[in-house]
Formats: C-alpha cells, sequence, structure tokens
C-alpha cells in the first residue's frame, strides 16, 4: 500500500510540474512605460566614458522620448527619441536618434519578470555595457521620513586616467537634506569621509544631488530614481571626473 500512494503521490506531483504554465514569451509590450538606464567604459579599453539616461517605451516599438547626460570629462546633455524590436525569446534591440553618436544601437536582454534589461551598444568601437530600470514616475519622490541609502560610485580622474570608487551610507532626510559617511578611495588612497549635502525630485523621476565630502570640494550628480522609488541612478556633472553609479534603499 506505502508503495502504491508513493506511486499516485509521485504521478500527481509530476502532473502539477507538467501542467505547470511556461513563462510568456516578450513582445514589444513586455518593453513599455518610463525606464532609466546607464552605461558605462571602464579606462584601458579607451576614453572612460558614463551616460545616464531616461526614456520612454510606448510598448509598440517607438522611443516617444529620451534624455541624457553623458560625461568624458567634459559634460553634455541631450534629447532623443528611437524606436525598439522585443523577440519571443526577450532579446531586442534599441535605437535613439542621437546620444554618444547618432544614431546609436543597443542590444538589449530582459530580465525573468520583463522588467529591468541588460544592455550593450553594439556600434564598433564602445565597448560599454550597461543596465535598465523601471521608473514609476507615481512613486519616485524620496519624500516623507529619513531613508537610508547604500551608495556605490565608480569612476575616473579624466585628465590622468586615474581610478575613483565610492562606497557609503547616505540618508534623505525626505526634506531635500543628505547626510552620512563614506569610504572615497582616490588615486589608489582610501580615506574615511563624513558627508552632507541636498537633493532634488522632479516629478518626471529625474533629480539632482549635491554632496560635499569633508575636506573636499562638492561633487554634483544628475539623478533617475528607479524601481519604485528604491534607487537612485546617478552621474557626477563636474568635468574633469567620470563618476557613476546608484544608491539603493
Amino acid at each position: 500500500m506505502r508503495h502504491s500512494t508513493f506511486i499516485v503521490a509521485a504521478f500527481v506531483l509530476a502532473a502539477v510540474f507538467a501542467v505547470k504554465p511556461a513563462q510568456a514569451a516578450c513582445s514589444k509590450e513586455s518593453l513599455s512605460g518610463v525606464y532609466g538606464y546607464y552605461h558605462f567604459r571602464s579606462a584601458g579599453i579607451g576614453e572612460p566614458t558614463a551616460t545616464l539616461g531616461q526614456f520612454t517605451a510606448d510598448g509598440k516599438g517607438n522611443i516617444t522620448k529620451g534624455s541624457f547626460t553623458e560625461s568624458y570629462g567634459p559634460i553634455s546633455t541631450g534629447k532623443f527619441t528611437g524606436t525598439y524590436s522585443i523577440s519571443a525569446d526577450c532579446t531586442g534591440s534599441l535605437t535613439f536618434s542621437s546620444e554618444q553618436v547618432s544614431p546609436i544601437n543597443f542590444f538589449i536582454v530582459l530580465d525573468d519578470s520583463h522588467n529591468d534589461f541588460e544592455m550593450i551598444i553594439t556600434d564598433q568601437g564602445y565597448a560599454q555595457p550597461g543596465h535598465g530600470f523601471p521608473a514609476d514616475e507615481t512613486s519616485c519622490k524620496l519624500t516623507g521620513e529619513a531613508v537610508p541609502l547604500a551608495v556605490n560610485l565608480v569612476g575616473y580622474l579624466s585628465s590622468s586616467g586615474e581610478p575613483l570608487a565610492a562606497v557609503g551610507q547616505w540618508t534623505f532626510d525626505g526634506k531635500g537634506k543628505i547626510s552620512g559617511s563614506e569610504i572615497l578611495s582616490e588615486s589608489f588612497v582610501n580615506s574615511s569621509k563624513t558627508v552632507t549635502g541636498t537633493y532634488s525630485q522632479n516629478a518626471n523621476c529625474t533629480g539632482t544631488v549635491h554632496v560635499t565630502p569633508k575636506g573636499s570640494a562638492t561633487e554634483n550628480f544628475n539623478t533617475v530614481t528607479v524601481n519604485k522609488g528604491s534607487e537612485l541612478l546617478m552621474i557626477e556633472t563636474d568635468e574633469g571626473t567620470v563618476f557613476i553609479g546608484t544608491a539603493q534603499q
């Protein structure tokens, strides 16, 4: 009897797995709404370059609007439109009318939830991978209670190519003020610094951050808030540095 019970149970379990619905195939509708993105090229494979942007996909293959900040020492900003395609296997392409080159093309891969995506420039001579995240314009403001964010930034001094990196915790107080601390690595020298500053956010999830590590100059960033307000994508807008990263709850 025990063997019979085991066989029946195994059969039922197998049947359950057999009828489990497969993950839905991707399509143009899988990329719909507002997204923040960044891509980055490190030193050693050409001039270090970083780009942070935001675009709106209409679910039908069109990029209806987009904007970007690019840093390669000098800082540039711009706007774009474009097109995209998504295959059933969740791979696809993006084409922006302008950015680091006009037009610029990307290969992308959507994740299992069809929300985030990996990206890389497919135009020759760029070698820049990156990542995209959904940005919910109904919940992108850092207001209300104080929120500590884990910060991770990486980049280079554009004049020398020497590396920059910072990891820390910055608290956004819900009213436009920042306080916290970080470990800053500059030109292979590490230092621990307290941080103060301010931030602002627009209704479309873009914004700015201005922080001053103690004893250092103020660092200014453009930001895009993604993942329902839980993460900031950040790029420094001061000339002479290429510095990009994230701040996450």
